[in-house]
């Protein structure tokens, strides 16, 4: 009998367990000309699991039965349920909402707004745009950006600014071109976009964890002036050989992220995280919403189930107390304190603070403060209308870290797995780069991006002023547009100098150096800077002999400017732009560059759109 009840009792549990196992849904989302649609949110109706398709329209979703509705839905196009019905491949067509085309998006710069209108449909290959947010809702906030000028070399020899290794605003100007809409122009920090591309620098070997590489040539769009092309890259270190991780994951778990492509999002981003962890790491979870608290004390990272069950059990819900997390983050983060390892906080939020220490100023004398407890911070940004890209950058660029922004979960792969080391392990902290142009070369300059990187001259060899982090295998590409020494072009105001070197004194001494740079960092938990030192040749290359980094990180440069409607554009066009980055594609392997070609031809095809209409 006590057999009979137990075959009885385990037949049971297996038709649980078979009725409760995950189902595996696929598919694509595509518009009625049959392009896909990247960023469409697919939900299981009545509850908040969900997933978004990728940059081909691509998803994959578990549901628990052949019941479940899911419901597919994206900005400006018609909501529309499929029932799972015993189907695992579910391919959809979304048709415009016409009722929704007409609404304006706002967009927040700091204390400033502005507004522009959506298109009226999606043309024949969808790049037309496709509708905006709720004017009510939208808030997102960006810092301005005030581009740089020409500096007269006779004037100011010496360009100095703190490294970027953030790529955030690459990822989201794409989230808005997806959606098809023009980015505010504040939004579009060039260098951001430019360092968004490994450009396969040599690796590092000697004394310095990083090398150096320089290329020159005429600039694309101002055919007078050339182009200097200065890559950065960090050694790289065998994720095996990383030492152990003391990780905090902050998660914003407030109203706000009740959204599938916020909270469910950075639910699946965490779990390739997690996926990627050792037994040696270590990770604590704090969320907060009106107030902080810790969900998960610090764990071994071979407890991925323990770890992912607290990530799996979150819900949003309830106002914004980001300064607590941040306190309580970094309280969690020292006590736990790896010496020589990776102590680190990934804050996770679309970044609307609202309770407590919210403002700019606040977060920023915050992280200041803690940074100097030897404890990094990556920031992953989420979501979209009440978006404060301002605030993240402040924390990330005050708070010895970097910042990527999250709009699908192949860019999650991309920041997590992919770059594991360079995302979560510093091998540089406070890099500097100082350029002194010699004037037999040079008459004027002008530094392609870095706007809110610029530093003070005499913080080049000051220590105690904060710069850029590099992690392990990471690239940094800066650009300067030059104006060649015997250019009649006028680059100043002011009157000529009387005391300053004149050209052929400079020309005597320094016959075979256009410019020198130079840069200061520091070890990650150093005080005190090492200087490295090298020179320039004069040598200018034609652009049929250029390589494939310098012709493609031109290309995104001088997309970044036709998207800013910058001055300095000069005669570029979205053709030439195409044309420079398919020279410059290479191998390609992640398929990158050939979407950032798809990019910017949805681009020209908008603007000719627009001015057909």
């Amino acid at each position: 009998m006590k057999s009979l009840i137990s075959l009885i009792a385990a037949m049971l549990l297996t038709v649980c367990m078979s009725g409760a196992a995950a189902i595996t849904v696929n598919g694509t989302v595509s518009d009625n000309t049959g392009a896909p649609i990247p960023g469409v949110s697919v939900l299981i109706k009545g509850t908040k699991t969900g997933a978004i398709t990728n940059v081909d329209g691509r998803y994959t979703i578990n549901v628990s039965s052949d019941d479940d509705i899911l419901v597919f839905a994206y900005v400006g196009m018609k909501s529309r349920e499929e029932k799972v019905g015993g189907r695992r491949i579910i391919n959809v067509v979304l048709e415009n909402d016409e009722a929704k085309l007409e609404e304006c998006v706002v967009v927040g710069y700091g204390s400033s707004k502005m507004s522009f209108r959506s298109g009226k449909s999606r043309e024949a290959k969808a790049y037309a745009p496709v509708a905006a947010y709720d004017v009510e809702f939208n808030t997102e906030g960006y810092s301005s950006i005030n581009e740089n000028g020409y500096k007269s070399v006779l004037q100011d020899p010496l360009s100095t600014f703190s490294i970027d290794v953030d790529k955030a605003s690459y990822s989201n100007v794409r989230r808005f071109i997806n959606m098809g809409q023009m980015p505010p122009a504040d939004a579009v920090r060039i260098e951001e976009m430019v360092n968004y591309f490994n450009y396969d620098y040599p690796e590092a070997d000697g004394r310095y964890p990083f090398s150096v590489y320089t290329e020159t040539s005429v600039c694309p769009w101002n055919r007078s002036h050339n182009l200097l092309h200065i890559g950065l890259r960090g050694k790289s270190i065998d994720k095996s050989e990383l030492p152990p991780s003391n990780i905090v994951f902050l998660i914003d778990v407030s109203g706000s992220m009740d959204s599938p492509n916020k909270l469910p999002l950075l639910k699946s981003a965490f779990g390739l995280l997690v996926g990627e962890l050792r037994p040696q790491d270590r990770v604590a979870i704090v969320v907060y919403a009106g107030a902080a608290g810790m969900v998960l004390e610090s764990t071994p990272g071979n407890k991925k189930e323990k770890i992912m069950h607290s990530i799996d059990n979150l819900q949003a819900g309830g106002s914004t107390a980001g300064g607590a997390g941040l306190l309580l983050a970094y309280k969690i983060a020292e006590e736990n304190y790896i010496k020589g390892g990776n102590n680190r906080i990934i804050l996770a939020t679309d970044g609307d603070f609202n309770v407590g220490v919210s403002s700019n100023g606040g977060m920023e004398r915050l992280v200041e403060e803690k940074r100097e407890k030897g404890v990094f911070i990556t920031v992953l940004g989420f979501g979209m209308g009440n978006y404060k890209d301002d605030k993240m950058e402040i924390i990330a660029d005050k708070g010895n870290g970097n910042y990527a922004y999250i709009d699908n979960l192949q860019e999650a792969r991309k920041v997590l797995v992919q770059e594991f080391g360079g995302t979560l392990f510093t091998i540089a902290k406070d890099v500097k780069f100082q350029l002194e142009f010699n004037p037999a070369y040079v008459k004027a300059y002008r530094l392609v991006g870095y706007e809110n990187r610029l530093l003070n001259n005499e913080d080049f060899n000051d220590d105690t002023k904060d710069a850029g982090e590099m992690g392990s295998g990471h690239t940094v590409t800066a650009l300067y547009e030059i104006i060649p020494a015997d250019s009649d072009e006028s680059v100043s105001s002011v009157d000529p100098l009387k005391y300053q070197t004149a050209r052929e004194s400079a020309m005597k001494r320094h016959n075979n150096e256009m410019l020198t740079i130079k840069l200061r960092y520091k070890e990650p938990d150093g005080a005190t800077s090492t200087l490295y030192e090298k020179a320039v040749g004069t040598e200018i290359r034609s652009l049929d002999d250029t390589s494939e980094r310098f012709r493609f990180s031109a290309a995104v440069a001088g997309f970044g400017m036709l998207l800013r409607n910058s001055q300095y554009k000069g005669d570029i066009s979205y053709r030439d732009v195409i044309a420079m980055a398919s020279e410059g594609k290479g191998d390609d392997e992640d398929g990158y560059r050939s979407e950032f070609i798809r990019l910017v031809k949805i681009v020209k095809d908008m603007n000719v759109t627009a001015k057909r209409d």
